[in-house]
């Protein structure tokens, strides 16, 4: 399998590296001190990823992306995993279940959408449903010209902002889970959301997580997201390409932290000798150095897969986001140990690369799930 990157696809991971570097990278320490990242700034970033023709960079031409591969999509989530969760987010990773809109929803949603005038999050997890939909509560009534909407979610990535969220709600309570579930999109000012509350969190500072409640929540029959009934497809056509994407995040991120501590090591002496020549510390740059590139090689096989319409692709985005999401938070340890007592401080960022590492394992199919799936997959292989 050819991982070699074209000219076209090192100029747009270089742009998006310039981005980071110019836009992003001088507002980490500010957002992760205050935790808020204001309004008006995430508009200016929005405007400048669109300047750049790169927001809403994972979106097909027909929504009025740029219609990259897989691959190169791949390529950008690892740079944009340079920074954190929050800006990275500026340059508009919209949700992939907005493959399932109708022609009239291509009209009025998408264009905002992608002009970043307009913002859209989802909401799958309720307080006694993670990742088993089975104990999915939400439920959507019919009602004329739309739905009734009752439940709870949380763990929404920044409803307090968005002017749309994407709601998976039950609507056959009965049958297979395939036929059960149904996707709406609904306006976070519509008065039947309610009880917004903000989490407070270990890590990704900056970027919110958010529950509500829905209380007679009207939706018009417009605002249906593919079709009745076909929620849980349009969730597991998104599921497998949100994996890659963290998987492509956490080697970024690991790939800073080693930059980081492989220059400390460089550079600092102790007992009369840089810290790169003891072996104590080779063998923790080696380990790293290996983890990066093997957790980089199955995302980007993963990716090919994805661009090849390869059925393997499920299970390789699952292979990825696992030993990625894993590798990151060993990375982010051993960059802290080389770096000693002064990475344990604030001054510098390797304490919330520590941080933020840890929320990888969890968010879109904890490792857990993960396991399972492979497990699955391996189990049912014929010798």
């Amino acid at each position: 399998m050819d991982f070699a990157i074209s000219q076209e696809l090192e100029m747009i991971r270089e742009t998006v590296r310039g981005f980071v570097g110019s836009h992003l990278t001088p507002l980490e320490r500010s957002v992760d001190e205050e935790d808020h990242l204001a309004p008006e700034t995430m508009a200016r970033l929005r405007a400048e990823a669109v300047k750049l023709g790169l927001y809403g960079y994972n979106m097909p031409k027909e929504l009025g992306g740029p219609g990259l591969s897989a691959f190169a999509k791949a390529l950008i989530a690892e740079e944009l995993g340079h920074t954190t969760m929050a800006l990275a987010e500026m340059l508009g990773h919209l949700p992939s279940t907005l493959l399932f809109c109708n022609a009239e929803q291509k009209k009025w949603l998408m264009p905002p959408l992608m002009d970043g005038s307009k913002t859209i999050t989802y909401a799958l997890t309720e307080p006694d449903a993670g990742s088993d939909l089975n104990a999915l509560r939400t439920r959507a009534r019919k009602v004329d010209g739309g739905w009734l909407l009752q439940g709870r979610k949380q763990f929404v990535s920044n409803v307090e902002t968005a002017d749309y969220v994407i709601v998976l709600a039950l609507t056959r309570p009965e049958g297979r889970l395939k036929d059960k579930l149904t996707t709406f999109l609904v306006e976070c000012r519509n008065p039947g959301l309610r009880d917004l509350t903000r989490f407070k969190k270990l890590g990704w500072r900056g970027y919110q997580l958010n529950g509500f409640a829905l209380e007679d929540c009207f939706v018009p029959d417009g605002h249906v997201l593919g079709e009745v009934g076909g929620g849980f497809l349009a969730m597991m056509t998104s599921i497998n390409h949100d994996r890659l994407n963290i998987a492509c995040r956490c080697v970024g991120l690991a790939a800073r932290a080693h930059a980081l501590s492989r220059n400390y090591a460089k550079e600092r002496s102790t007992f009369g000798a840089k810290l790169a020549e003891h072996q104590a510390i080779q063998f923790m740059i080696a380990d790293t150095d290996t983890e990066i590139h093997a957790a980089r090689a199955l995302a980007h096989r993963a990716a090919h897969l994805a661009d090849a319409e390869d059925p393997e692709f499920r299970i390789a985005a699952s292979r990825a986001k696992l030993f990625a999401s894993e590798m990151v938070g060993r990375a982010a340890d051993r960059a802290l140990q080389i770096f000693g007592g002064a990475g344990y401080m604030c001054d510098l960022p390797l304490e919330r690369f520590y941080r933020d590492a840890r929320a990888y394992r969890l968010g879109e199919g904890t490792s857990e799930i993960q396991r399972i799936q492979i497990a699955r997959h391996a189990l049912s292989e014929q010798s």
